[in-house]
């Protein structure tokens, strides 16, 4: 008698782990490396743009691309999807390294990394785990997004920085965008878009309730729902959250009183350590409650804990140090994104995923991208930091109770087969 084949499933989790940190993960924690480079003046090698355009571009992209997911995404299959996206990112980084400071290029590729972002980044990939996982979906979304974590935080300090260092920085951001090419082959060896193209069913299970149906439900439908703009608008409040304490972090260390400079480096890289390293852990460990324990209330203690972390991140004062405020607000970051696609099949269904996840992964990006901007404007108001922390720990408390708000898995499950 042969032994039994390991699920095939997970040897897609094990792709999308490399793909989704290819894709994003290197890209977008790279981008920031460069752009003190683009301040340079062209006599420099750089572009001789003012800082307030360099980062202008990526929240203003945010808006211009929101149409691309529901319109793009539905039309191909997530293995195709993902390469177009990566296709889309590399040239938009390529171009970028290539041209001479015409900012409507700099706008322009902006525009076509983030279509390339939402093509290859989490709404392919959430729709692949969702269609080969239903009992251990939450353990495979924890280590999908472990590779984004952990690919993202070598980009900018182990590829960037070396590859600028020897070649300069355009060579550098070149080779940045001509790595995410590197998903293909692991996309085109590895990745299948559902279990039933191999005769196998999600989990292996031949029984298993998560056997996907041909056609979810319509954007009619989903817009109805009451669950869908719960989720909508708390996912929006707490990544935008997120967004501002990372966007400020170092600022709002210095605003609090650490210095001098050497202590305030010191301060951000024990905090900016602790937070990559709960982050990981927290995506494992609410992966493995996730399949066990109800996702929405899940989702509701994160998204507390996100509003928590603002509290200790206003408690730091010198000489102390940041570790309780980095240890949870790394947990609830790296648990936040990935609860998202998790609650949406609990209260949507499996099949609705690829269209909610078109909607909620543009807008997030709004809120990931403008309520930094927000909090900037805010805290040349109010002369500091203390009036937007404050507006920020609001929201993100908003976001919990939005969330709780959403009806229990039971009736939630009724309601989305009723739709099929």
């Amino acid at each position: 008698m042969s032994p039994k084949r390991p699920y095939y499933g997970w040897c897609v989790t094990a792709a999308c782990f490399l793909t989704f940190g290819i894709a994003v993960g290197i890209p977008y924690y790279a981008l920031p490396f460069f752009y003190d480079y683009f301040e340079l003046s062209p006599a420099k090698g750089g572009f001789g743009w003012s800082r307030s355009v360099v980062t202008l571009g990526f929240p203003l992209a945010t808006l211009l691309t929101i149409w691309s997911g529901p319109l793009l995404v539905q039309r191909w299959s997530p293995r195709k999807v993902i390469l177009a996206g990566t296709a889309i990112t590399s040239a938009s980084l390529v171009m970028l390294s290539l041209s001479h400071g015409e900012l409507w290029l700099y706008f322009l590729f902006w525009v076509l990394f983030m279509i390339g972002y939402i093509l290859s980044g989490p709404i392919p990939h959430q729709i692949l785990i969702a269609h080969w996982f239903h009992r251990m979906r939450g353990r495979a979304m924890g280590i999908m997004y472990t590779g984004i974590g952990l690919l993202g935080a070598i980009s900018a300090k182990y590829i960037a920085k070396p590859l600028t260092e020897a070649f300069g920085f355009r060579v550098a951001l070149a080779v940045v965008g001509l790595s995410t090419l590197l998903a293909w082959p692991i996309v085109l060896a590895f990745i299948r878009n559902r279990p039933s193209e191999m005769g196998l069913y999600p989990d292996g299970d031949p029984g298993s309730p998560g056997c996907p149906q041909p056609e979810g439900p319509k954007y009619a439908f989903l817009l109805r729902q009451r669950a869908f703009w719960l989720l909508l608008v708390g996912s929006v409040c707490s990544i935008g959250a997120i967004g501002a304490v990372n966007q400020h972090m170092k600022l709002i260390f210095k605003d609090l009183g650490f210095a001098p400079q050497d202590v305030l480096n010191f301060t951000f890289g024990q905090a900016l350590f602790v937070i990559m390293a709960s982050s990981i852990s927290g995506r494992l460990l609410v992966g493995w409650m996730a399949d066990r324990y109800s996702k929405k209330w899940l989702t509701v203690v994160m998204y507390a804990f996100v509003s928590c972390s603002v509290l200790l991140l206003l408690s730091v004062h010198p000489p102390g140090t940041p570790y309780g405020f980095a240890v949870l607000f790394g947990l609830s970051m790296g648990a936040d994104y990935m609860l998202i696609p998790l609650v949406a099949a609990e209260q949507l269904g499996t099949e609705s995923i690829s269209r909610v996840m078109a909607v909620i992964v543009p807008a997030d990006m709004i809120g990931l991208t403008w309520f930094p901007f927000a909090v900037s404007a805010l805290r040349e108001r109010w002369g500091g930091y203390a009036v937007p922390l404050e507006i920020v720990f609001a929201l993100a408390l908003l976001s919990a109770a939005l969330v709780a708000l959403m009806p229990s898995a039971k009736t939630a499950g009724s309601l989305h087969s009723e739709s099929l």
